[in-house]
């Protein structure tokens, strides 16, 4: 029973900080919105950092699984430009509004603070995962090209907050295609 009152809490956090902000949601709202009493919610954080650290936490296991899936069962080009596509269903949900993790690290600018540092965890992850394929693609300069894709990745993310989804994924994904025929070129 605790674990569902933890994860209902969690998961009632992540749905407000995406949609309210970290610094706007007070944990009197989380707890009206989960149902969960006060006491269970402290047992669980000792406070609404400790909460938001953990929920960051949790959205990161979850992106951190299906990449680790991609990285496990597809070819190197298809798990990088399957990124883009996973992109493409994510922006056309009803709930997206931006990412959490830019969200954080904004809300939280101060880098040795733990919300931004979970934050920053993330974006290293991502770029890892695509210097992993681009290592086993054998282009030259897998770093550089890895941010250079992140960088498209997150711009069409924060375009598509700003702006609307239309057609950012689809564009960041050709981008990233040009990137990777003319990696492959120069080896």
């Amino acid at each position: 029973m605790a674990a569902s009152k933890r994860e209902q809490l969690i998961e009632t956090a992540l749905s407000l900080f995406n949609r309210v902000g970290y610094h706007a949601t007070g944990i009197d709202r989380i707890l009206a919105e989960s149902g969960v009493a006060k006491m269970t919610l402290y047992n669980h954080f000792k406070s609404k950092d400790e909460l938001i650290v953990a929920a960051l936490e949790s959205r990161f296991g979850e992106i951190r699984q299906r990449l680790d899936f991609a990285r496990e069962h597809l070819e190197p080009r298809a798990a990088v430009l399957g990124a883009f596509d996973g992109l493409q269903e994510w922006l056309k949900q009803d709930d997206f509004c931006g990412c959490l993790f830019l969200s954080a690290a904004a809300e939280f600018s101060d880098r040795a603070h733990p919300v931004h540092q979970q934050a920053a965890e993330q974006k290293r992850f991502f770029a890892r995962y695509f210097e992993d394929a681009l290592q086993r693609l054998g282009v030259a300069q897998p770093g550089m090209l890895a941010r250079q894709l992140q960088f498209l990745f997150e711009g069409a993310v924060e375009m598509a907050h700003l702006l609307g989804p239309d057609q950012q994924a689809a564009e960041a994904k050709a981008a990233a295609l040009v990137l990777l025929d003319a990696a492959r070129a120069a080896r």
